[in-house]
Order: structure tokens, then C-alpha cells, then sequence
């Protein structure tokens, strides 16, 4: 085992049986062992990703365009002020 018991209860902060310490030892050993394998890899010629499959932004294109009248923005709003929304006050 490359972690040892002293090191997987400083690790965890909890109180743990020796059962418990025992897994959780093989566990992180297991990930550490598996870490060492990817380590070993040769990745120096591979692009870095941030996605597996090339993805592309699908949006119109930003372009100016006529706003909604006001009288149309406030004829559906339930308690409409001249020219303003009335809404209930929320701050005391």
C-alpha cells in the first residue's frame, strides 16, 4: 500500500475505524495506482480539449430589430401605471 493508515485518517478529518481505514486505504491506493498509469502516458503531441466533440455556437445573427411598442409591452400586465409596471413593494 503506497498511503499509509496515519495517512488516510489525517486525509479524511473524520474518525475512523480500522475496517474503514483499511478500505479507504486500498481505495486511495487504487486511485493513486491508476493516476500513475495516466502519469505515464504520452500526451506532449495531444491537443488540449475542453470537449470531446468539436462544438459550435447555433444563434442568429445579433442584429438590430424594432422593439415591442410600449402600449403592447404593458396591455397584458396586470396593474399597468401610464407608463410603468406596478409591482408589489418587496423591501420593508
Amino acid at each position: 500500500m503506497k498511503i499509509s493508515i496515519d495517512q488516510v485518517s489525517r486525509l479524511a478529518r473524520l474518525s475512523l475505524s480500522g475496517d474503514e481505514k483499511e478500505t479507504f486505504g486500498r481505495q486511495l491506493d487504487s486511485i493513486l495506482s491508476y493516476m500513475e498509469t495516466l502519469n505515464a502516458l504520452q500526451t506532449s503531441d495531444i491537443e488540449a480539449t475542453s470537449h470531446v466533440l468539436a462544438i459550435s455556437n447555433v444563434v442568429r445573427e445579433d442584429a438590430p430589430a424594432a422593439s415591442l411598442p410600449r402600449e403592447a409591452a404593458l396591455r397584458n400586465a396586470p396593474d399597468g401605471a401610464g407608463e410603468f409596471y406596478r409591482v408589489p413593494k418587496i423591501i420593508e
